[in-house]
């Protein structure tokens, strides 16, 4: 029996010869797989957190929204609704000024200040009797329906307090009917100024997307 086997043990257990087995190399190698699986894992971690880091700084090609409503960062109301050429110009509106009360003049002197303002001029002289005496304050703006966006806001200008209708005439032309409590017409530089604020730029419905 060689000096290698342990006591009590013999027959096939034997161990022959005069070195004990190596085993020193399977676990190195042991220990080699599990410092690989190691940096492995830790590259991994490494990179995952630096794509983090990435996403917070980019916002990780996503748009950002704001604190507070969703309308007020995703979407924008666009202000370049009307253009100001849609709406007619003091000299493309044919007016007809009618005296509605017992003043007499009111309708040729009201006519030529429109008239000097740049608004063309059509009939001039005394209310129907649908409206003689029937206005009781400043007067009407009388169109047809498709003067509501257009002519009749433009004339309106010129005579803030006067009330809005339609018909159901034919033409183009609008009537300005004055009315018991008509002194004037709006002070020129006033109206000059609500012009211009009625032909600028007005907002429309259309939304667009706006990065916050």
């Amino acid at each position: 029996m060689s000096m290698l086997t342990p006591p009590g043990m013999g027959g096939k257990y034997r161990i022959t010869g005069d070195k004990y087995p190596r085993m020193r190399q399977r676990r190195r190698r042991g220990r080699l797989v599990l410092a690989v699986v190691a940096s492995v894992v830790a590259l991994g971690v490494i990179g995952w957190g630096t794509l983090q880091l990435i996403d917070v700084f980019t916002g990780g090609g996503k748009k950002a929204s704001a604190a507070g409503p969703k309308s007020d960062c995703s979407t924008r109301v666009s202000a370049s609704a009307k253009a100001s050429g849609s709406l007619p110009k003091p000299a493309q509106i044919t007016v007809n000024v009618y005296n509605a009360t017992t003043r007499s003049g009111l309708a040729k002197s009201t006519a030529d200040e429109l008239r000097k303002r740049g608004f063309k001029i059509g009939d001039v002289g005394n209310a129907s009797k649908d409206y003689d005496k029937k206005v009781k304050g400043a007067g009407i703006l009388l169109g047809p329906a498709s003067a509501v966006n257009t002519s009749l806001p433009v004339l309106g200008t010129q005579l803030a307090a006067a009330e809005k209708r339609t018909d159901t005439r034919k033409g183009a032309d609008v009537d300005l009917i004055i009315g018991d409590t008509f002194k004037n017409l709006t002070a020129k530089a006033d109206a000059d100024k609500a012009l211009a604020a009625l032909s600028g730029p007005q907002p429309t419905a259309t939304s667009k997307k706006k990065a916050c």
